[in-house]
């Protein structure tokens, strides 16, 4: 059953280009890798904005249920190839005291991402590295799964701890925009899951210093492998893709 339904379009809110960023050898150009929130419930003109600048591949971060209810939206009428790779496989509700999210409970769950999904995260690196124009990669904020990706994009092209936590931190301001964009998708999430959309509440998240939650994941990252890069290694990522990303990264 088709359970795709009828759903506002907007543009993204907290959609941009990792261009200008600081990596090893210069900087990263534009038009190669972009971070948004959800690009399922775009307008038509502004899937053709993002064809026309250049956008040729999406990778889609979100879990199964969230793709089953949006479906590619707009986009899917363009030739854009499409990847799902789903860096969780499903919502469920906390059960027992769970603690509420906030930034501390989010860093700690970005370092159990990185460690489960690093095949899906190598994955999505190479077609970053192999897509021969700009990836936009996407969750429903555009802020924790994506933003764990972003951060091992920019390890891999050498960016410091400093560098990928401001991007990172580019989010807080526009949570409460995120927050009202994709309310009404994710009440669809809950309601096909059966689930109480209460018990997600993340006005936590809209206090400043989100930051912390990305210094902890690298923090573990080099107190638990060393190389904060080795659970990706580990998972197949090979010195020509990285080799590759960082050639391209430099538009060379």
């Amino acid at each position: 059953m088709n359970t795709t339904i009828e759903l506002p379009l907007s543009t993204p809110v907290n959609l941009r280009d990792l261009g200008g960023i600081p990596i090893s050898g210069g900087v990263l150009r534009e038009g190669l890798a972009i971070r948004t929130d959800d690009l399922a419930t775009v307008t038509p003109e502004y899937a053709a904005e993002l064809v026309a600048g250049g956008l040729t591949a999406i990778i889609d971060l979100r879990s199964p249920d969230e793709v089953q209810v949006t479906g590619r939206g707009p986009l899917g009428d363009h030739a854009v190839a499409y990847h799902h790779l789903p860096f969780m496989g499903s919502i469920q509700a906390p059960t027992g005291d769970a603690p509420a999210l906030t930034h501390e409970v989010m860093g700690e769950m970005y370092g159990g991402m990185v460690e489960q999904a690093a095949p899906l995260i190598v994955t999505a690196l190479t077609v970053i590295a192999h897509s021969p124009g700009a990836t936009a990669f996407h969750c429903a904020a555009g802020r924790d799964r994506t933003g764990v990706l972003a951060a091992s994009l920019l390890l891999v092209l050498g960016a410091d701890d400093d560098a990928i936590v401001a991007d990172y931190a580019q989010t807080g301001p526009n949570m409460p925009a995120i927050m009202a964009r994709t309310r009404t998708a994710m009440s669809a999430v809950f309601a096909k899951l059966g689930l109480d959309p209460d018990v997600f509440d993340g006005k936590g998240l809209e206090d400043d210093g989100m930051e912390l939650s990305m210094r902890m994941l690298l923090a573990r990252l080099r107190e638990q492998h060393g190389d904060p890069l080795a659970p990706l290694r580990a998972a197949g990522l090979d010195d020509d893709t990285v080799a590759r990303l960082r050639t391209r990264a430099l538009g060379r």
